[in-house]
């Protein structure tokens, strides 16, 4: 635990380095491919989420999920990719090959839902190459282009406020 708290602080630092000249990939294109950064030890209601994108015709297939948990119990199976602190190694690089297969995805859209911030989330959400990167407003301004301002549980919200948005913005 300790020593997770000390890596949480380096690996910050990082970010927030990098943070300093980050150069988001823009794109007129469509969003089809959806990526999904989740901090499940904060929000559950995975299959609630990934249907309300499914209602506003997101094709399931084009859904890819990567879960944040702080443990992970051996004998835990998932259907999507976790990842925990386990898995950052302490020059903030992952350990775990699904998390550097999430992260070099060409995404159209990033949804980074979590609201709290912690530095393996942060840091995925910052070496993404996605194209378009939302996320909640008291994240780091810097992560991501558009921003919603609401609380994780809320997703219905969040969604609705996504679409709304991505429609004005013309990307879909």
């Amino acid at each position: 635990m300790f020593l997770n708290k000390i890596k949480d602080f380096w690996t910050k630092k990082i970010v927030k380095k990098r943070l300093s000249n980050v150069k988001h990939l823009t794109s007129n294109n469509s969003i089809k491919k959806i990526g999904i950064i989740i901090d499940e030890s904060y929000f559950n209601n995975i299959e609630a989420l990934i249907n309300e994108l499914i209602n506003n015709k997101i094709q399931a297939q084009d859904i890819q999920l990567l879960a944040f948990r702080e443990k992970i119990k051996k004998s835990e199976s998932f259907d999507y990719s976790v990842f925990s602190y386990k898995d950052l190694s302490w020059i903030a690089t992952f350990n775990k090959p699904e998390v550097n297969v999430f992260i070099n995805q060409n995404f159209d859209l990033l949804i980074s839902y979590y609201d709290l911030e912690k530095a393996p989330l942060l840091l995925v959400t910052s070496l993404s190459k996605a194209r378009f990167k939302v996320g909640f407003s008291n994240i780091d301004k810097r992560l991501n282009q558009f921003m919603i301002d609401t609380n994780a549980e809320n997703y219905i919200i969040f969604i609705e406020e996504l679409f709304k948005y991505l429609k004005i913005l013309n990307k879909l």
